[in-house]
């Protein structure tokens, strides 16, 4: 059961995180297109800056960066302090694994719950962007996406530091 857990853990933050580099790679090249298009406007060639630019960048980057947090979850990639980690236990150590995984997969599931009440605020009132007059509860269901996979992902995490804790290392890797 661990190693389907793990198996399909590992696919979802791999997918959000390709699929986040697709979107960035995407924007960049709209942005790009924006920019030569505005630079064209006084020469009167070319199809001009695109419309809503901003709108489009603001709900892309918000995608991209809550599809990459699953990635940095399972990678154990997130930002800590370890200066003190090579001078405690490991048993230790572990137990520190455990309570940092609880505490990500609380902020995580924390964060996913207010995103969705946000999703549903938005979508309830109808507001839109300003310049493209997008839907502005698009953005936070793109944001969905990637927020409940990095709450599956990190409650993963957290039986696989608990594992590590139970089992040896070599084991608990296998």
């Amino acid at each position: 059961m661990y190693h389907l857990l793990d198996w399909i853990s590992e696919r979802i933050a791999r997918y959000l995180a390709l699929f986040s580099g697709g979107v960035l790679l995407i924007l960049i090249v709209l942005t790009c297109v924006s920019i030569i298009g505005r630079a064209f406007v006084p020469l009167g060639i070319g199809i001009g800056p695109i419309r809503g630019i901003y709108d489009i960048s603001e709900i892309s980057m918000a995608a991209a960066v809550f599809g990459f947090l699953p990635w940095a979850q399972y990678k154990d990639a997130h930002a800590r302090v370890d200066l003190f980690q090579f001078t405690i236990p490991q048993m230790m150590d572990r137990i520190l694994d455990i309570l940092f995984n609880l505490a990500m997969t609380i902020v995580a599931f924390v964060g996913t719950w207010r995103l969705y009440l946000g999703m549903t605020d938005k979508y309830r009132f109808g507001e839109i962007t300003l310049i493209a007059e997008i839907p502005v509860w698009i953005g936070y269901a793109t944001g969905m996406v990637g927020a409940c996979g990095f709450v599956f992902v990190s409650a993963f995490c957290v039986i696989r530091s608990i594992r590590r804790l139970i089992v040896n290392e070599e084991e608990a890797l296998s």
